[in-house]
């Protein structure tokens, strides 16, 4: 398929012209140095794409569909879309996405693993032994998905002390599938939805599009001031909250168990849902399991969100809602437009699970976390002293950094640019109370790190001056 894909490339930027005729496949295996047969294979597929034209005993020719002359004048009167729609569209300016490409050799993100730890060869296998076992089937068949449903009640229970079935699962592919389908189960325009004073953008531009009001609660060091709700709003106010109880976005913190018990009261007495955010469980370095709110309260008031293999390639991830049965069966409707997940990857996470390599792999990824933490905390204390100050978070992959005298974190963020190191603009924290960075640290390794944390310092100190 390599072959195949630079054919094509080479036929559409035109170094292989329509109608230029090709070696034979013994000659082009002797010069690229591979197997005849693999040479005939990539040849087949494309001739079945329409990309040559083989002619017993003459030979093989390019067919260039966006040169042939016989096309160009039967589709000469083609042209592309315009750059601008004459037509009028609606515009959601709150769902541009903050995120950026990172084109400088080094970079920090807001907190993602390293995918290079656990080898995407391994991974294929799983995929590949359930590509080869499955039988003949209709499209609509849900066998893969019972299958990881049940064996992901399993892992949750082992791992996170539930008592779940798999009716009380709905695995989602994407993080935005699964608030998209939450808005459209809970939202009315006008309801009022509660957030941390500093808090996660996409549920936030997810929310807000639907229609919600978004409020915000302020935050400290014991995380979402719950007394704050009690203070400002009445019963019948509010519609939900959304809070990640164990590892707070951006700033890192845990809510106290004391503020996880007054919301859960607070959400019977003032008739409101909580969503609580867990996917950076499989991050938590806390040996704790009784320290969701879904736990806690049974998940009469709770709505669960959590993730599963996030330090696998992302395409081996999977996110899911734990929920009222009936809720689950409603948003399993949505599937249908936001897309359902591969039934094969769903077969292929399940005997992840029930081969127990799952575990092998997370035990991998959480020493290099922990190790990479230490590293990541010592080179900050190393280069910037008294100048920052943060704490080691308990869970997630990101430090919050406070710089104790502030600066303009945009230009430091072109002076490190210019330096070869990118922060992202989501990175950076900035009004009249705070100066910080939410920096991660498990994607880099040890020499990556001390580039990043070494070419961040310099352009700190240009920054200041």
């Amino acid at each position: 398929m390599q072959i195949v894909y630079q054919f094509i490339n080479a036929v559409k930027s035109n170094l292989l012209e329509d109608g230029d005729r090709l070696p034979g496949s013994r000659k082009i295996s002797e010069e690229l140095q591979v197997h005849r047969k693999t040479i005939v294979a990539a040849l087949t597929e494309l001739q079945e794409q329409g990309w040559i034209k083989i002619l017993p005993n003459i030979g093989a020719f390019v067919i260039n569909h966006q040169r042939s002359p016989a096309k160009v004048q039967k589709h000469q009167a083609f042209q592309h879309p315009p750059e601008k729609a004459i037509f009028n569209f609606r515009k959601e300016f709150i769902l541009d996405t903050p995120l950026e490409e990172n084109l400088e050799k080094f970079y920090f993100t807001d907190g993602t693993p390293d995918y290079r730890i656990i080898k995407s060869e391994e991974l294929v296998r799983f995929y590949t032994s359930v590509v080869r076992r499955k039988k003949q089937s209709f499209p609509n068949t849900t066998d893969g998905s019972m299958f990881f449903r049940d064996q992901l009640s399993y892992y949750l229970n082992l791992t996170r002390g539930f008592h779940l079935s798999k009716d009380f699962l709905l695995p989602v592919a994407g993080l935005e599938q699964v608030h998209s389908i939450l808005s459209r189960l809970l939202i009315n325009t006008g309801d009022v939805v509660l957030v941390e004073e500093l808090s996660y953008f996409l549920p936030n531009m997810i929310y807000s599009q639907a229609g919600a009001k978004m409020k915000t609660i302020p935050v400290d060091q014991d995380g979402m001031v719950i007394d704050y709700i009690e203070n400002n709003f009445k019963p019948g106010d509010i519609r939900l909250v959304y809070i990640n109880t164990k590892c707070q976005y951006p700033t890192t913190v845990s809510l106290s168990e004391k503020r996880k018990t007054h919301l859960l009261q607070l959400a019977e007495a003032y008739d409101f849902i909580v969503i609580e955010d867990d996917t950076d469980f499989e991050f938590s370095f806390v040996k704790n399991k009784k320290e969701s709110l879904f736990r806690k309260n049974g998940g009469n008031r709770v709505i669960y969100v959590g993730a599963f293999g996030r330090f696998l390639n992302p395409g081996f991830q999977m996110n899911f809602i734990s929920a009222p049965k009936d809720l689950l069966q409603e948003g399993a409707k949505y599937l249908n437009i936001f897309g359902k997940p591969d039934e094969m990857m769903e077969k292929a996470l399940g005997e992840l699970i029930h081969q127990g390599d799952i575990h092998r792999y997370q035990r991998k990824s959480k020493k290099t976390i922990a190790e990479r933490k230490e590293i990541a905390a010592g080179l900050l204390h190393s280069y910037f002293k008294n100048k920052i100050t943060f704490s080691m978070p308990s869970s997630g992959l990101a430090f919050w950094i406070q710089f104790k005298f502030p600066i303009s974190l945009t230009l430091l963020q072109k002076t490190a640019r210019k330096k070869g190191l990118s922060i992202p603009s989501i990175c950076l924290y900035q009004n009249r109370t705070v100066t910080a960075l939410r920096l991660g640290f498990a994607h880099l390794n040890q020499q990556e790190m001390e580039e990043a944390v070494k070419l961040l310092y310099e352009a700190y100190l240009e920054t200041i001056l």
